[in-house]
């Protein structure tokens, strides 16, 4: 017997909608992507236990409800430096970060692809040279020949430059020993080195804890600029992404000015630092962030150009090209 019209026409359409279920279990089978999630993207953050303002903005979640409405996911990735978080930036594990003046120098001298965003203005107090509280050292003259322990590549590796050279020393003055936060506190503690090169809240929790006195801070040896750094491939694509960001990491630097010890309270859980400690950090940082200028740029130059005549770097930069244009 023949189908009626209308038969016919139900057939029609369930073969139609067979033939799109199954393309679409093809798809996923296959790994294509799927239509309805092709405009979704992923921004993903590298940040430092010790960066209170990342570290505040992922706790308060205002950075997800934001880009939420963009279709845009926020994922986290924690590092123990500067220097560790663009390794990863420059093998694209990360899409944006916050670190101290010197790990742009060294990660660009490796061919990492990333553009200057936005920087804090100056905290020279909030790194500093520290020595034990009974060390006869008194002056960083006197660290002559002396162990220095410190991270490498991080921004005290630029103070201690700095510091030597304002104190009539060379570099080669002092042995270096590199070494991330907690093995430098170590090392310390034990009398191992001889000084240790540190930013806060490292500097605070040693000075409060074990009495560490501060030999010295950045203070009229270094401006201490933080950086927000983006991928430069992200950077291009996703304007509209970058500028939400800086304006929500903006409005938590304002709020954390005006609420420092709600902000200490916060923080002391996560940081595994008492409040006390964290608020002298606090106070020591700005917390307030501006687009890269001129000035910046040339600071940022003068560093470059110390690395590479000390060989700390293989190659002479020019930093000016790590902007988007």
């Amino acid at each position: 017997m023949q189908a009626t019209p209308a038969i016919q026409h139900g057939r029609r359409r369930s073969l139609a909608t067979l033939s799109a279920l199954s393309a679409l279990t093809l798809a996923v089978a296959i790994g294509m992507p799927n239509p309805a999630h092709a405009q979704s993207k992923v921004l993903r953050i590298g940040y430092q236990k010790a960066a209170s303002t990342l570290v505040l903005l992922k706790a308060h979640g205002a950075l997800e409800k934001r880009l939420q409405a963009q279709g845009v996911e926020v994922k986290w990735a924690e590092f123990a430096a500067g220097p560790q978080l663009l390794e990863a930036l420059n093998v694209g594990s990360v899409d944006f970060g916050y670190v101290g003046e010197a790990p742009p120098v060294f990660a660009q001298a490796a061919g990492a692809d990333f553009v200057y965003t936005a920087y804090e203005i100056p905290t020279p107090d909030a790194e500093g040279l520290l020595v034990q509280k009974n060390s006869a050292i008194k002056s960083v003259a006197e660290l002559k020949g002396k162990k220095i322990a410190f991270n490498k590549g991080s921004d005290v590796h630029w103070l201690v430059v700095a510091l030597l050279k304002k104190a009539g020393l060379n570099y080669s003055d002092i042995q270096p020993v590199y070494l991330a936060p907690a093995d430098a506190r170590a090392a310390f503690e034990k009398g191992a080195v001889d000084a240790w090169a540190i930013w806060d809240p490292f500097q605070a929790a040693a000075e409060k804890q074990i009495g560490a006195r501060r030999l010295a801070s950045g203070v009229g040896a270094v401006s201490h600029h933080q950086f927000f750094l983006s991928a430069r491939p992200f950077a291009s694509k996703n304007p509209e992404v970058i500028k939400a960001l800086l304006e929500e990491v903006s409005k938590e630097g304002q709020w954390i000015r005006s609420n420092i010890k709600q902000a200490a309270a916060e923080l002391a859980p996560i940081q595994g630092l008492d409040t006390d400690v964290i608020e002298i950090g606090l106070k020591r940082y700005e917390h307030i962030f501006k687009p890269v200028d001129a000035q910046v740029l040339a600071e940022q130059q003068k560093i470059a150009d110390a690395f590479f005549e000390l060989k700390l770097i293989p190659k002479k930069l020019d930093v000016s090209t790590a902007v988007l244009k």
